[in-house]
């Protein structure tokens, strides 16, 4: 087959060399216009028919952010995906958790595909793949280059049909608040910032039928997102909310990522609550209502919440930074909680064990009602720590799962105890320090946490000393 001269026809190649920065670990991501282009989405579309073919199936689930880009880019990913012989149900603009819940119990596919760029710069886009109910991630993404490469597709004729799925995910995600009356909610004046993301529309269809006070914050979608950028991790994109609060118009308020599987929680003293506080709160809920239950947290969270998980009998289960790692690891272990510093929260004991940030929302509502206490009460209970934002920083000319690899070699060879979850996390009096490798750049991350600001600054110098003697400063 020639190559065509236009955008699509130019797609429509025997075969495709990805740019090397789009096969990520956790899923793939490009810069529009550079890195990315509808020629990737066309093969992409293409690879993944194949990888969904050859393992049986037939049907695909196709959903977009508001990007500029992702019309064209799902365009693509939809032509390339029937003409390998996939019938392609298009949800449309929608967040990542409605295209999760495609896959696991609304609509009969085998697999499905977000396009999305996340949290991530407007120009930036990508693709969240799942295959059979399972996250696609590592070596799924390098074997899709591997099949583009070789030209290796499957060929055939799809259909597609358009599906509307957003009455059928409120109606799910509301069975959350199902034991909480009424009345527990209607006195709440709840702020919702979707940061002109794809989860606006349907935080405008969930509140409806939520009690309490509901305040909107940017819930139309804009992919130029003039008001702040979507990622609910940096405290300035909060500071509407945090506004808000400190004028007496809400009493708390939840963010969201532009495809709406981050949350962001400010609370009713106007303080951000973090991912794993977030979880703290979870954890205290759920294990109430069951005992003993595995709880799973990335290795960048506070010491004190696997504390508070063992102290309250769970069992907790340090797992690798990554959305998808988690998800893997919940199916490994048989863990019904999970989170990360990044928001992302994973429901597996009523839910289906995917990140879903207005889903855990609802669930953060319900919680605080079951333990009788408000955010702001849940928060003033947790211990103070004195912790790092994550320290990220470059190594020119160094490969960083190298450098760590050296530093945990050297660790080891001094006797010292770490945790390998993800890097090393080394415990000492003072509290720990953590150093890995990011999945998503060429960069080492560190974070550090103690119970004083004098321990932090030794925990931060015992850092840097290690560092020094594998020849790294930060």
């Amino acid at each position: 087959m020639e190559c065509g001269t236009g955008a699509l026809e130019a797609a429509r190649c025997e075969r495709h060399t990805f740019d090397p920065s789009l096969l990520r670990e956790y899923d793939m991501r490009g810069v529009w216009g550079e890195t990315l282009g509808p020629r990737d989405a066309y093969a992409v579309g293409r690879s993944f028919a194949t990888r969904v073919r050859r393992a049986g199936g037939k049907r695909v689930a196709v959903g977009r952010d508001g990007r500029l880009s992702s019309p064209a880019l799902e365009a693509a990913l939809v032509m390339g995906l029937v003409e390998g012989g996939i019938d392609v149900r298009r949800i449309g603009l929608s967040p990542t958790p409605l295209l999760y819940y495609a896959v696991a119990s609304a609509v009969d596919v085998d697999g499905g595909i977000e396009v999305t760029g996340s949290h991530n710069p407007k120009d930036h886009n990508g693709f969240k793949m799942d295959l059979g109910g399972r996250p696609f991630f590592g070596d799924d993404i390098a074997d899709l280059g591997r099949i583009a490469a070789a030209g290796d597709w499957s060929l055939g004729a799809g259909s597609i049909e358009d599906v509307d799925l957003s009455a059928a995910y409120c109606e799910r995600i509301l069975h959350a608040l199902d034991d909480i009356a009424a009345a527990e909610l209607e006195p709440l004046r709840i702020g919702w910032d979707a940061g002109n993301g794809a989860a606006g529309p349907l935080i405008e269809r969930l509140i409806q039928h939520v009690p309490g006070q509901h305040i909107l914050f940017y819930t139309a979608v804009d992919g130029h997102f003039p008001h702040h950028h979507p990622d609910p991790t940096v405290a300035e994109n909060l500071s509407d909310l945090i506004a808000a609060v400190a004028q007496g118009t809400i009493d708390l308020g939840f963010a969201f990522d532009g495809d709406g599987d981050r949350l962001g929680v400010v609370d009713g003293r106007g303080r951000i609550l973090w991912g794993d506080q977030i979880l703290l709160i979870l954890v205290q809920d759920l294990l109430a209502r069951r005992p003993g239950a595995l709880i799973m947290a990335d290795v960048k969270s506070s010491q004190t919440l696997f504390d508070a998980v063992t102290a309250l009998g769970g069992r907790a289960l340090m797992a690798p930074t990554g959305h998808s790692l988690i998800k893997s690891g919940m199916r490994q272990s048989g863990a019904v909680l999970a989170g990360e510093m990044t928001g992302h929260l994973f429901f597996a004991d009523d839910y289906y064990g995917y990140d879903d940030a207005l889903y855990a929302a609802l669930r953060l509502l319900a919680a605080s009602v079951r333990l009788g206490r408000s955010l702001t009460a849940l928060r003033d209970a947790m211990p103070k720590t004195h912790v790092t934002p994550d320290l990220r920083f470059a190594v020119p000319g160094i490969d960083p799962f190298a450098a760590v690899a050296r530093l945990t070699a050297l660790l080891a060879a001094q006797g010292i105890a770490f945790d390998a979850t993800d890097g090393a996390r080394v415990t000492t009096p003072d509290g720990w320090w953590l150093l890995r490798a990011s999945n998503t750049q060429a960069m080492l991350t560190a974070r550090v946490e103690s119970l004083t600001a004098q321990g932090l600054d030794r925990l931060l110098a015992d850092l840097d000393g290690w560092l020094a003697r594998i020849g790294i400063h930060r």
